[in-house]
């Protein structure tokens, strides 16, 4: 098992990254690990000579009202699950090193990040934008890895990369899933065990209308509908923020769907909200 790196300054992060073999992996993650993050970790250790992840609770962004001071944190376990996937390199900053005093610079998405998360969320994609941007500066990695659980944010990240001309390739992952089909996330720890039975439901209502649109259907506002009335049967789910059918990479709400439309939904149980998504193929 080779020895694992854990930075904590952002000039320690520079100059570890310059010294360390290339091509570079760098994997973002807000801790609270799971197999989701563990699968971005194994793609990056195959395709690099040197992998970097990064944990970071990133106060921009959450919202007001948001979970950030609730957001679950275990970095002694998450540095135990990296160390046996044999991560080279682990930047564990703290807010005030990565937005020092009279830091006054940000990532604006424009129309991207107004939609689906970003109308309920305002600010998030700037915070998420930032950021990253940030981590790629510090770490220049040939390649970044994201899971497509977070649809929308794959999208923004790929579109600011290739906008600024970052010059990195953005791998995104496929979402790791339970056996019943729950998406993996940080936040299914807050179910209650209901809740955690009913949450089957979300993948269950983008799977009906993906295999709909399989079955010839291409009327967007009726797959839209579809979820919907999977979701509005589930007693549990108390709250539908957004049901959408999105063009991939505008994130336009489409009229007729096609191959590479994105399904997604924000669903709450209870005050706990979930996100998932499909891409039509």
């Amino acid at each position: 098992m080779s020895s694992m790196r854990i930075v904590e300054s952002s000039q320690e992060m520079v100059r570890a990254c310059r010294q360390a073999a290339h091509p570079l992996g760098l994997v973002p993650t807000m801790g609270a690990l799971h197999q989701g993050h563990l699968d971005l970790v194994r793609r990056a250790r195959r395709e690099n000579d040197t992998v970097a992840v990064s944990i970071f609770v990133n106060p921009a962004q959450f919202g007001a009202g948001e979970d950030l001071s609730k957001y679950p944190r275990d970095l002694d376990r998450d540095l135990d699950l990296l160390q046996r996937e044999n991560t080279d390199l682990v930047f564990v900053p703290g807010p005030e090193d990565v937005y020092p005093p009279g830091f006054d610079t940000w990532v604006d998405m424009g129309s991207l990040a107004d939609k689906l998360e970003g109308a309920h969320r305002p600010g998030h994609f700037r915070g998420v934008a930032t950021v990253v941007t940030k981590l790629f500066n510090l770490a220049r990695p040939e390649r970044a890895y994201f899971g497509q659980k977070d649809g929308q944010q794959t999208v923004v990240v790929r579109r600011f990369v290739r906008d600024l001309a970052m010059g990195l390739e953005v791998v995104v992952v496929p979402t790791v899933r339970e056996p019943d089909g729950l998406a993996l996330s940080s936040r299914n720890v807050y179910l209650t065990p209901e809740q955690r039975r009913a949450a089957p439901v979300i993948y269950r209502a983008i799977r009906r209308a993906e295999e709909s649109w399989r079955a010839g259907e291409r009327d967007a506002a009726t797959l839209r509908q579809q979820i919907r009335q999977v979701l509005e049967a589930e007693p549990l789910v108390e709250g539908i923020d957004y049901v959408s059918a999105a063009d991939g990479e505008s994130l336009e709400e489409l009229e007729g769907a096609g191959p590479g439309t994105m399904l997604s939904t924000a669903v709450l149980l209870g005050q706990v909200r979930l996100i998932d998504n499909v891409i039509l193929e």
